[in-house]
């Protein structure tokens, strides 16, 4: 290369004029190399904070579900949902609203606030878990069909066991009963670390005449 055959004055004359034609874009990179990794510090520095604080409301908001105070919870909660909107926080204080709101029979609200959670959720694992509750809203709505189908839809997610409960009581309000006892035995049969009612299961199933035999399962 014809730059090979400078000798080593002619190569430094070079650098220089070059070092003096960039001087100006070489600092100006400088500047923003340091201002991003500024700034990437400074938003993670911020965002562990937003974290931090989010969690202690949350904190907060068990602390109210735990000692029964639903006023208490519904107002940390609605300031988790305002000031941490894209956290999962927010998503589990809608949960909790819900679940507030089911407890007083008002199941227009529940409806709204979980349909606001599936809206923000992005863990795949807690949007399965989400649709169970809108489908056991959509139940005592009157809504089997509803109820049936988000169940069936986490069938083989990661709640088996209660997707199968919830399958199981679509089936008896649409009167399907032989398919409700193989859903409760299924939910029976993948019961695992879940928070599962398993005595309420088989009490169910109990009511239908227990497990089926191997001919009916078939």
């Amino acid at each position: 290369m014809a730059f090979d055959l400078l000798d080593e004055h002619e190569q430094g004359e070079l650098v220089q004029k070059w070092l003096r034609e960039n001087a100006m874009a070489i600092v100006t990179g400088i500047v923003i190399g340091l201002a991003l990794i500024f700034g990437w510090q400074q938003w993670k520095a911020h965002t562990a904070s937003q974290v931090a604080a989010a969690a202690g409301q949350y904190q907060a908001l068990a602390e109210a579900v735990a000692a029964r105070k639903p006023d208490d919870a519904l107002k940390v909660a609605e300031v988790i949902r305002k000031d941490y909107p894209d956290s999962t926080y927010a998503v589990l204080a809608a949960l909790q609203q819900a679940e507030v709101a089911a407890g007083k029979n008002d199941l227009a609200t529940a409806a709204q606030q979980l349909d606001w959670a599936r809206g923000h959720v992005k863990d795949v694992s807690l949007r399965t878990l989400i649709d169970l509750r809108i489908g056991r809203v959509k139940l005592a709505q009157g809504d089997a069909d509803g109820a049936l189908k988000l169940a069936e839809g986490a069938a083989a997610d990661n709640y088996p066991a209660l997707a199968g409960e919830l399958r199981g009581d679509a089936l008896v309000k649409l009167g399907r009963i032989d398919e409700a006892r193989k859903a409760y035995a299924a939910a029976l049969a993948a019961e695992g670390g879940q928070a599962f009612d398993r005595s309420t299961v088989q009490m169910k199933l109990d009511d239908l005449g227990g497990a089926p035999t191997e001919k009916s399962a078939t």
